[in-house]
């Protein structure tokens, strides 16, 4: 009953503290990037108040998003730094209780904080960073279009992908669609004809292939039946140069469901999706840090120090230094091919595992 009664007391101390991290680094973040952003819009596009709201809303998640691992560590810090000064700690210690059994709520809040920001991750943040696209896009800037690289267009039908087509590059001044495949599929997933070409233009109307070749696949061993050669050739695709841009999304607006999909497309059209694949395991890494730095966060906070609260900003700020020095050199590592991408991306937790453990144990002495 009174380790309930001390896990709720220490978990309430955690969370109170958890909050104020993510106002504090949130405002931190707005100050010194969005508001500068906003800033721009009014004075180079003459954005409309109603717009700059839209876009400081929608801009809010992608920016909470990165606070969750430092608002736990701080509020780790913060939290024992407290209790070590006030000798609480001791206390809990002279009463027979465990440092492990004493660090468990918050250790218990990281994963929580973990889990949920996966799911924050993985269904809020894309869905926020898309309005803001279309927002800046389409109410600010205006509906200029821009080439685009990676165009993917996809039919689908009762969840089973029908056809695809991928253009290495869009070209928004000539209208063209560079670098052209179209694969058909049958009932049972397998491609069972193909069309590639040079390039296809907009007529207006249509799209055109042009230069290309034609493969008919015999179903189940995956060789080519038929093969013809054409000039031209229609390409398939009712959506205009203005609608294939739109449907296109950036990559920090995809799910990991939808950059798991993007990154086996483009591997069969033998394009190199490190940076793809360094983007997805991030979307985990990130937000398991929260569990990371809470592990590293508790035992810190019981250095002597009577100044808990300035101590605490101060270790936040240099752990979080060299935990983002980490994460900047893994994805360098993981996009320059110099270590495989799952790897290099968990480096930083992997280290920041190893240390939490090590500063868990000592302190449990």
């Amino acid at each position: 009953m009174h380790l309930r009664i001390l896990d709720k007391y220490i978990f309430r101390e955690v969370f109170m503290a958890f909050l104020f991290g993510i106002c504090a680094f949130s405002a931190v973040f707005i100050g010194s990037g969005t508001l500068f952003k906003i800033a721009k819009y009014i004075t180079d596009y003459g954005a409309s108040l109603q717009a700059v709201v839209k876009i400081f809303i929608f801009g809010l998640p992608g920016v909470i998003m990165w606070t969750f691992p430092m608002s736990m560590l701080l509020a780790t810090l913060l939290t024992f730094g407290r209790l070590s000064g006030s000798s609480e700690i001791t206390a809990m210690k002279s009463c027979g209780i465990s440092f492990g059994r004493i660090a468990a709520p918050a250790i218990v809040m990281g994963l929580i904080v973990s889990i949920g920001a996966i799911a924050f991750n993985e269904y809020v943040v894309p869905w926020a960073n898309t309005a803001y696209r279309n927002v800046l896009a389409y109410e600010i800037q205006g509906t200029t279009m821009k080439s685009q690289e990676h165009i993917i267009l996809k039919d689908i039908e009762k969840d089973q992908i029908q056809r695809l087509v991928y253009a290495r590059l869009y070209d928004a001044d000539t209208q063209t669609l560079q670098g052209v495949t179209l694969q058909d599929f049958d009932a049972d997933g397998h491609v069972r004809h193909v069309e590639n070409a040079e390039y296809a233009d907009w007529s207006g109307s249509s799209w055109t292939m042009h230069n290309g070749m034609l493969y008919d696949i015999a179903s189940g061993d995956g060789q080519s039946e038929h093969t013809i050669r054409f000039d031209t050739q229609v390409l398939p695709v009712k959506a205009n140069p203005n609608q294939i841009v739109r449907e296109q999304k950036d990559t920090e607006e995809l799910t990991m469901k939808e950059l798991k999909a993007q990154i086996e497309i483009m591997k069969t059209q033998f394009v190199d999706t490190k940076k793809l694949e360094a983007e997805l395991y991030q979307r985990v890494t990130v937000p398991m840090a929260s569990l990371i730095f809470a592990l590293i966060g508790v035992p810190l906070g019981l250095q002597p120090t009577r100044n808990s609260s300035s101590a605490g900003f101060a270790m936040s700020v240099i752990i979080i230094f060299f935990y983002y020095a980490l994460m900047t050199m893994g994805n360098a590592l993981a996009r320059s091919g110099a270590i495989a991408p799952l790897l290099a991306v968990w480096l930083p937790n992997i280290i920041g595992l190893i240390a939490g453990g090590i500063l868990i144990r000592r302190a449990s002495r």
